[in-house]
C-alpha cells in the first residue's frame, strides 16, 4: 500500500527493532505474536501485539509528542465520550537504536472505515463530536503548533499557498484559490475553545457490524476552533450525507465556511506531499478537494 519511508528524516522501523524494544522493556510480553499493521497512516507505525495489545511508534519527530498528550488524555476522555478511543497501557522509553518514547496500549476490534464503509456514519460522528465539545476543555492542550489543528484558519494562509503553488500541476488553481480567499476572510471562531481531534477521516474511524465502534489517532488532540472537526463532510461525504451532517452538527454559517476551509488547506497540503508515497491519503485528498469544489460551485 505505501512504500517504507513517507518523510525525509523518517525514522526506520521494522519486526526486528520493535522485537528489540519489547524484549529490554518489557520482556513479559516479547512471547506474544506481532505483525505489523498495513495502515495509511502516517505519523506512527503500528504492530499488533498478541490479540489484545497494539504498539505504536513515531515515524517521525513531529509525531513524538503526540505519545505523552495519548497518555496524559486519553483515559480521561474515554469515560466521556460514546465511541471507544485507544487506550494507553504502558509507555516505552528511548533507546541506543530508538531515539523517541513509544507506546503499548489495547487493541481495538473493528475494521477500518476506508474498507468498510459504515452505515449513517453522519450520526455516529455527530454524537460523538457533540460528546466530545462538551468536556471541560479548561486545561486541555493548545494546538502543537502555529499552523496545527484547531488554530485560527487564516494562520494557515502561508502553508496553504504554498501547497496550492507546489499543486499547479494536479489541481484547478484559480479556482482553488477562490474558495480559499473566502473561507480566510470569513469570521474566526469567536467562543471558548473547545476539545478537537483534529485529523477526522475513514482511516482513523472503526466499524464493526457496519456501524461507527471507534475513533482512532489522537495525533492532533488540542482544544481550539471546532470547525477542522467538520472534516469528514468533505474527506467521506457525498453532498446528501453532508447536508445530513450539517444539520447533526447543527453549526452555524461561519463555523461550516472554516470547515470547508480547513477540508481543502488539509487536501492541498497532502495531495503534494503524498501523492507517490502515500496512494490511499493521495486519493482521499482528491475526494476532499472535489466535494469542497462541489460544493462551491453548487452554492
Amino acid at each position: 500500500m505505501i512504500r517504507l519511508l513517507m518523510h525525509p528524516n523518517e525514522q526506520p522501523i521494522d519486526h526486528a527493532l520493535v522485537q528489540s524494544l519489547l524484549a529490554s522493556q518489557f520482556p513479559e510480553w516479547v512471547g506474544l505474536p506481532l505483525q505489523k499493521v498495513d495502515s495509511a497512516g502516517t505519523d506512527n507505525a503500528i504492530y499488533r501485539l498478541g490479540s489484545e495489545l497494539a504498539v505504536r511508534l513515531p515515524r517521525i519527530d513531529w509525531a513524538v509528542d503526540q505519545i505523552a498528550s495519548d497518555f496524559r488524555w486519553l483515559s480521561w476522555l474515554q469515560a466521556q465520550l460514546p465511541l471507544q478511543i485507544p487506550q494507553p497501557i504502558a509507555q516505552g522509553q528511548p533507546t541506543a537504536n530508538y531515539p523517541w518514547p513509544w507506546g503499548i496500549y489495547a487493541w481495538l476490534a473493528g475494521e477500518n472505515a476506508i474498507n468498510a464503509r459504515p452505515n449513517n456514519p453522519e450520526h455516529g460522528l455527530s454524537q460523538f463530536l457533540h460528546a466530545l465539545q462538551k468536556i471541560d476543555a479548561q486545561t486541555g492542550p493548545a494546538p502543537a503548533s502555529p499552523t496545527a489543528r484547531g488554530v485560527s484558519l487564516i494562520q494557515r494562509n502561508a502553508v496553504t499557498r504554498a501547497a496550492i503553488t507546489q499543486a499547479h500541476t494536479l489541481l484547478d488553481t484559480e479556482q482553488i484559490l477562490a474558495v480559499w480567499d473566502h473561507a480566510i476572510q470569513i469570521e474566526t471562531w469567536a467562543y471558548a475553545p473547545v476539545w478537537i481531534h483534529g485529523d477526522l477521516h475513514a482511516g482513523n474511524l472503526l466499524v464493526i457490524d457496519s456501524n461507527l465502534s471507534a475513533v482512532i489517532d489522537f495525533g492532533a488532540l488540542a482544544v481550539g476552533d471546532p470547525a477542522c472537526d467538520l472534516l469528514p463532510a468533505w474527506n467521506m461525504f457525498d453532498r446528501q450525507t453532508r447536508l445530513n451532517f450539517r444539520q447533526a452538527m447543527a453549526v452555524d454559517a461561519a463555523t461550516w465556511i472554516r470547515g470547508r476551509g480547513w477540508a481543502l488547506s488539509v487536501a492541498v497540503i497532502a495531495l503534494p506531499y503524498y501523492h507517490q508515497s502515500n496512494p490511499v491519503l493521495a486519493q482521499m485528498a482528491r475526494y476532499s478537494i472535489q466535494q469542497v469544489l462541489d460544493d462551491w460551485n453548487n452554492l
